[in-house]
């Protein structure tokens, strides 16, 4: 057994009786200082602890998304019509991809980017239009030239008014009009517009009557518009309500498209139309578009390597007017990668402030095209993508996201214009990781702060009792 007194010989403490130390009013303030060095010291320590450190590294990109990359949009058109508006994809591996529908919405929209309608379903043509051969005979005339003079009045008299909105210039008008003028000759003859009078058909010149074509919303030639007695009342809106015709265009599949028209309507011709109730399929007929403009919203799923996104007016059997078309657009969403929750996004902007700020950089901007260029004008965005994840302790990953900048530009071309997303992944990503922080690496800091304030706090009280002490001396020195 060791006696007490073995033990208190190893003790680094030594106490010194109180009868033996002094206090000084400069050690109390020294005291008082050191204390509130210890505390506020010891509080930035504290923080520095509980604080979210990282380190920003460029790595090759891992791609633990796989080898495609999503884009989601959200894109309004004013001048685009959802009858022809069409997203198109390109790579540089080769990858065409024209007309996507299967993850894309259409809405029809107003020149105030106001929806005016429900989604608009263009249907996809299942077989390639079918044209009339073309006639050596002389050129028959049955159609009805109608303009904004008369087409009121017309569209008022008959029951069912076909109107073929074609341009003298283009194709696809003058290997529709021998079928369309023939078409119409043998229904004026079967339903005489003063005996029987239930359907009419019609044509409109749009480079004679420019004001009526755009009235009706037509961006592609020829456009064929079945308008039906009564429901050309102006909605809400202030627009009509018509359909599209997208059928064969030869003489019997437009003659037949036109009986089955007639058919549910009573012979009186002063009858309103009634419910079409013909066999016509919806590759055939389908509701016109209600206005010139058109939001286009969705996804598509593209390889990680530099491609296309574009958005354009596109038909296989129509004309368009290069000169009449305006691809101004206002984007109000573009990302990249997978969609990232809000909550989790706030997170990381706790964490890490600076990050998230460029994943959606182009969201909210305006493209007009004011004809300042003149016609013809493309619009551009170069857009360079970046891969960012966040690392947090452990394993874990917070986040991960794709940044990006735009530069866009307005320029003219030989072609129709377009508005063209060129996009290019970086081969390498920017990996954030947290710095894990030791807690006995904490305690250790918080023991130098405690100990190093006391430490030197002692040696500035020594050094200025010791002072004072010496100008006492000299001070009874000089007085003996």
């Amino acid at each position: 057994m060791f006696s007490s007194s073995k033990i208190k010989s190893v003790d680094f403490y030594r106490k010194i009786p109180r009868d033996l130390t002094e206090a000084s009013l400069s050690g109390a303030g020294l005291s008082i200082v050191a204390a509130l060095a210890m505390m506020f010291l010891f509080g930035m320590e504290l923080n520095n602890y509980l604080t979210f450190s990282t380190s920003t590294t460029v790595i090759v990109d891992r791609s633990s998304d796989g080898d495609f990359l999503r884009i989601d949009f959200n894109i309004s058109f004013p001048a685009l019509s959802c009858e022809f508006a069409s997203v198109d994809l390109s790579d540089i591996l080769g990858t065409n991809r024209l007309n996507i529908t299967k993850t894309i919405r259409k809405f029809s929209i107003d020149h105030n980017l106001r929806p005016t309608g429900s989604e608009f379903h263009s249907g996809p043509i299942s077989h390639d239009i079918k044209h009339g051969e073309e006639f050596d005979e002389e050129p028959v005339e049955g159609s009805v030239d109608l303009t904004a003079q008369n087409f009121d009045r017309y569209s008022h008299m008959h029951p069912i008014l076909v109107v073929n909105f074609f341009a003298p210039w283009c194709y696809w008008s003058n290997r529709l009009k021998p079928a369309w003028e023939k078409a119409a000759k043998i229904i004026r003859e079967r339903y005489d517009p003063e005996l029987d009078g239930r359907i009419l058909l019609g044509k409109v010149d749009c480079t004679q009557e420019p004001d009526l074509c755009r009235r009706n919303h037509i961006q592609g030639y020829p456009s064929i518009r079945i308008f039906r007695k009564g429901s050309d009342l102006r909605n809400d809106h202030g627009h009509h309500d018509h359909e599209s015709y997208y059928g064969d265009r030869d003489v019997d599949s437009l003659v037949k498209t036109m009986e089955d028209l007639v058919a549910p309507i009573p012979v009186e011709s002063q009858k309103m139309a009634l419910d079409d109730k013909s066999n016509m399929t919806q590759n055939t007929k389908r509701p016109a578009p209600s206005t010139g403009g058109c939001r286009i919203e969705g996804y598509v799923r593209v390889k990680k390597v530099p491609g296309n996104l574009i958005f354009s007016a596109r038909s296989g059997a129509h004309s368009f007017d290069s000169t009449q078309m305006n691809m101004s657009h206002v984007i109000s969403h573009l990302s990249f990668g997978r969609k990232i929750a809000p909550r989790a996004m706030s997170d990381v902007k706790r964490l890490i402030p600076y990050i998230g700020g460029s994943h959606d950089r182009l969201n909210g901007r305006s493209f007009i095209n004011h004809r300042d260029l003149g016609a013809n004008v493309t619009i551009e965005h170069y857009v360079q993508i970046v891969k960012t994840e966040v690392m947090v302790k452990g394993p874990h990953k917070l986040v991960e996201e794709y940044e990006y900048t735009a530069h866009s530009s307005l320029a003219q071309s030989v072609y129709i214009p377009v508005a063209k997303f060129h996009f290019e992944l970086s081969p390498m990503q920017v990996l954030i990781t947290e710095n894990p922080k030791s807690f006995s690496h904490f305690l250790t800091n918080v023991c130098a702060i405690i100990g190093g304030v006391f430490t030197v706090a002692g040696i500035l009280d020594s050094i200025l009792h010791n002072t004072f002490r010496l100008m006492k001396k000299v001070e009874l020195g000089k007085n003996f």
